[in-house]
């Protein structure tokens, strides 16, 4: 409990940052091009705000827990209300003018005032509109820059690999099997198994050279070897072999648990095949897929005989306790300067933008619509402990994948009102206003059908896990 209860502290934090940010995005141009912010708020509040404040007549006023802000506010509506509402789903800025989240259409059915924002330029509100998804890009590729200033980086040299790479058992089919040490990638030099996972699943790279026993070979997998993978459950293609020392957990109800293994158990076979290594244990089960395997368990003293089910993914249901061998030796720590950081910070930030986009192939299909997940899949990319360098590396993907999001031409999303805005440029005529509000409506609809089917995903994958 207290390792959930971390994740999900991990990530109010990492969201509170990024939308407040986000939406400051929106509110400094605004307030350089004089229009009027009437509510800056973290978090979304219908129906009551867990805290308001705002300047009445040169006096800070508060309200807390309140359904609406005190009438008083109303009287002096030229400065913002700051706010936290309680629905952690984003932010707003409320901007007067505008067709938004609020709908206020009584304000629209008015003549325009200077310091709205119908009344701006188009090229200020477009500014004004990309602003947040700026801000989150950048803040992306800043955070990734102190990553490597703070931290640093490795390199993997895979000359050291004495035990060879953990190959996933799919490609056996193509001729590669753990112990190979893939070497080069598309004619590259590797220098970490990212480069081989997501330059196979996601970057269209085909080519590798691999050493197997001192001699250099060339391997080239098919064009469609990204969705093989994907459909197959093969998403870590290399990793380090690592020694499965015992198994750690054990998920609820799984084929593992139902077989009767236990943590801190330790599997020494399956089918009479030795495993010593945790690629051999993943081999081993991927060859059973669909059917029912043997487990020889040592469990204390006693050394027991398991039988379990497979499944079509080639796993049963535990997490492996592994320790590493020597080949850890093959990493080296890697330094940067500030201006080595910051060059890589934009290089890693534009690299992980491509990659998230590519991984959209994988969306689109049956299996990746069922694995669309919400708060709960996001929230497990975060330690079960406080680990500060994990929580920036959400942090900055986090940031990077809702700039993406967010500038997708979808109505209620920044990108729509961008749209609109580039059509008013164009053609220099405004949309009209039934449209924008209908538009409205129509994204609202479709982000709060994506975000009931991502968080039901969720639920359902931890009901029947």
């Amino acid at each position: 409990m207290n390792d959930i209860l971390l994740k999900a502290a991990q990530l109010f934090l990492s969201l509170a940052i990024l939308v407040t940010l986000h939406e400051l995005g929106h509110f400094i141009p605004a307030i350089l091009f004089k229009t009027r912010v009437e509510k800056f708020y973290l978090f979304f509040n219908p129906w009551f705000s867990l805290f308001r404040i705002k300047k009445v007549n040169g006096t800070w006023q508060t309200s807390w827990l309140s359904k609406a802000s005190p009438s008083t506010w109303a009287e002096d509506p030229s400065t913002t209300e700051w706010g936290v509402g309680w629905l952690p789903l984003g932010g707003f800025v409320k901007i007067a003018g505008m067709i938004d989240e609020s709908m206020d259409k009584e304000q629209m059915s008015k003549p325009k005032e200077s310091w709205e924002f119908r009344s701006k330029k188009v090229w200020q509100r477009l500014i004004i509109m990309i602003g947040g998804v700026t801000v989150n890009l950048f803040l992306g590729f800043f955070i990734y820059g102190a990553i490597f200033w703070y931290w640093g980086g490795t390199d993997l040299n895979p000359k050291k690999l004495s035990q060879g790479m953990a190959i996933h058992p799919y490609l056996a089919k193509y001729d590669l099997h753990s112990g190979d040490i893939i070497t080069k990638v598309d004619g590259n030099e590797v220098h970490s198994f990212e480069e081989i996972n997501k330059g196979i699943l996601l970057r269209n790279k085909t080519n590798l050279t691999i050493v197997r026993q001192g001699k250099e070979l060339t391997r080239t997998l098919p064009e469609a070897i990204d969705q093989e993978l994907f459909q197959n459950g093969a998403m870590g293609v290399a990793n380090f072999r690592v020694i499965a020392q015992s198994v750690e957990e054990v998920v609820k109800s799984g084929n593992g648990e139902r077989a009767g293994l236990k943590a801190k158990d330790r599997i020494l076979s399956i089918d009479k095949t030795p495993t010593q290594y945790f690629d051999e244990i993943q081999k081993a089960l991927y060859k059973k897929r669909g059917n029912k395997a043997t487990l020889s368990v040592l469990r204390g003293k006693d050394t027991l005989s398991l039988i379990t089910e497979v499944t079509m993914e080639g796993t049963i249901g535990f997490a492996s306790n592994n320790v590493g061998t020597s080949d850890t030796l093959a990493l080296a720590p890697v330094s940067y300067d500030v201006g080595q950081s910051i060059a890589k910070g934009f290089l890693g930030g534009g690299q992980l933008l491509k990659d998230y986009v590519a991984q959209f192939k994988f969306v689109f299909t049956k299996k990746g619509a069922s694995s669309v997940g919400g708060f709960a899949r996001i929230g497990d990319m975060f330690a079960g402990s406080w680990d500060w360098k994990i929580f920036w590396l959400n942090t900055a993907f986090l940031s990077i994948a809702l700039a993406f999001m967010n500038i997708l031409p979808i109505p209620a999303l920044d990108g729509g009102h961008v749209v609109f805005l580039m059509y008013e440029g164009i053609t220099g005529k405004e949309a009209p206003q039934k449209i924008l509000e209908y538009a409205q409506y129509i994204g609202i609809f479709l982000l709060l059908g994506l975000m009931i089917y991502a968080n039901g995903n969720d639920l359902i994958q931890m009901v029947f896990k």
